[in-house]
């Protein structure tokens, strides 16, 4: 084995150290917060914006006593149903498996939901689309079958009601219903 002289050691590890330093800054640096914009040009420019809208959504509140109302509807009729509330972009706020409700129930009711929000009509009016448009079923998430329910504000959807789990598409329908109704009160 050829020995390393002094100053070949001295001059790697000054190497190594230099690299090690360099490495800890570089991540430092990749870690710092971005400098913010000042007030001024952030204000104007929000003032003056036109690619932004803004949109109405649900609160988790609202969404949990809408999925409470329609599951207390469900129960009023000795039904076992799962029910689903989810936002304007067809994210899930809130879902609620009735006791003794379906395995399959859970994820219809979330099909629903997203389907009504999406078109922002019942399900069981666009079901009745099917026969002139049979390849809207393919789309990913929905499912048209009666049970989902779109909810407005200022005639725009902000979320959809799904049910699923009764023994017809109409009952579900009529459960998820309630749920607008108790978001109208």
């Amino acid at each position: 084995m050829k020995k390393i002289s002094k100053r070949t050691r001295v001059l790697a590890t000054g190497v190594a150290l230099a690299a090690l330093g360099a490495g800890a800054f570089g991540a430092v640096s990749a870690n710092a917060a971005p400098a913010a914009a000042p007030a001024a040009a952030v204000a104007k420019a929000d003032a003056k914006n036109k690619n932004t809208m803004r949109t109405t959504h649900l609160t988790v509140k609202a969404a949990t006593e809408a999925a409470e109302a329609t599951l207390k509807a469900a129960e009023k009729e000795n039904q076992r149903v799962s029910v689903a509330v989810v936002d304007r972009d067809g994210n899930t706020v809130v879902t609620l498996r009735g006791d003794g409700a379906g395995p399959q129930s859970y994820d219809a009711a979330q099909k629903k939901a997203f389907t009504a929000v999406s078109w922002n009509a019942p399900t069981s009016e666009l079901a009745k689309r099917l026969a002139n448009a049979p390849t809207l079923k393919d789309i990913p998430g929905t499912l048209f079958l009666a049970g989902g329910a779109p909810v407005t504000a200022k005639g725009a959807p902000v979320a959809g009601i799904g049910v699923a789990g009764a023994p017809s598409g109409d009952l579900d329908e009529k459960f998820a219903r309630a749920g607008v109704a108790e978001l109208a009160k």
